[in-house]
């Protein structure tokens, strides 16, 4: 007998094109069947009021991420996000679209960890909330938490897409492959202080720079594939093992979706990034300047 953790079977929901879809294409299918919306929207973004038509709150400041944990934004065990998930009707046969209010800033780190614990089926919204209503499409008021169903979302974690400092450390010594940082250029070079109280300034030695809004067009949008090829190609200097890391673990995502987008597959995202590394104790390598 169905249960509300083993309800009947459903009918798949949309195939999903890729990592990316454009905003015509959520609007042809918002409200089929299978199709779940999440805001992944965080800060100010969040509290903004208002929502793409029936979207579901992927709280990353809030239940999505692991508040025991000392770096803000950590993936939080499988468990934790099998609850999280059900409870907000998700299921393993849904088709995931996931958009921030930003642009394409946070929805990244919500669809790397969909990815992270085995599901697929999951898309960032092209340009986010920004290129929703640019298009003339529709929005409604931020109502309260979701309160519908629950779905049977299970977590299947696949070890390697997370990684810890240790997991960083050696590939910084692995010639094959390139630990990209995801910060603005002024932080990476130690030139301008840290957001976070506490951190020291600088980067990892060995790192590059590339910042995630340099992936982007001005208007938001992720540059063509030939743009981000050649971004991702000039700062790994040719290598195919790239691992990211930003300020707490959310941007370093944004590079991970340029990257997939464009062919790289043996990805992986610094949950704790500089949160973690610059941390006065223990005390890891740092350095200052442009960086190789």
């Amino acid at each position: 007998m169905p249960t509300s953790d083993n309800p009947a079977p459903r009918e798949p929901g949309p195939a999903n094109p890729g990592p990316l879809v454009g905003a015509d294409w959520l609007a042809d299918r918002l409200g089929d069947p299978g199709l779940v919306v999440f805001d992944a929207s965080v800060g100010a973004h969040r509290a903004a009021g208002r929502r793409i038509p029936g979207a579901r709150p992927f709280d990353l400041d809030g239940a999505l991420s692991d508040h025991a944990a000392p770096a803000p934004h950590t993936m939080p065990g499988p468990a934790a996000l099998t609850e999280a998930l059900r409870a907000l009707g998700l299921h393993d046969t849904d088709t995931v679209v996931v958009y921030d209010g930003a642009g394409v800033y946070s929805s990244a780190r919500a669809w790397w960890m969909l990815r992270a614990m085995g599901f697929d089926r999951a898309a960032v919204l092209d340009g986010g909330l920004p290129a929703w209503t640019a298009a003339g499409l529709p929005v409604e008021a931020a109502g309260p938490e979701y309160g519908g169903p629950r779905g049977s979302f299970t977590a299947r974690p696949r070890p390697g897409l997370l990684i810890d400092a240790e997991a960083v450390a050696a590939a910084l010594a692995d010639p094959a492959a390139a630990v990209l940082d995801a910060r603005t250029r002024d932080r990476f070079e130690g030139t301008a202080p840290e957001p976070r109280p506490g951190l020291r300034g600088g980067h990892m030695p060995g790192a590059a720079s590339l910042p995630f809004g340099e992936l982007q067009r001005p208007d938001g949008l992720m540059r063509p594939a030939g743009e981000l090829r050649a971004a991702f190609e000039a700062a790994a200097g040719g290598r195919e093992r790239l691992r990211f890391s930003c300020g707490s673990g959310v941007t370093a995502c944004v590079l991970a979706l340029g990257a997939d987008l464009v062919g790289y597959r043996d990805l992986a995202v610094y949950d704790g990034s500089w949160s973690e590394w610059g941390l006065p104790s223990p005390q890891r390598p740092v350095v200052t300047g442009p960086g190789r």
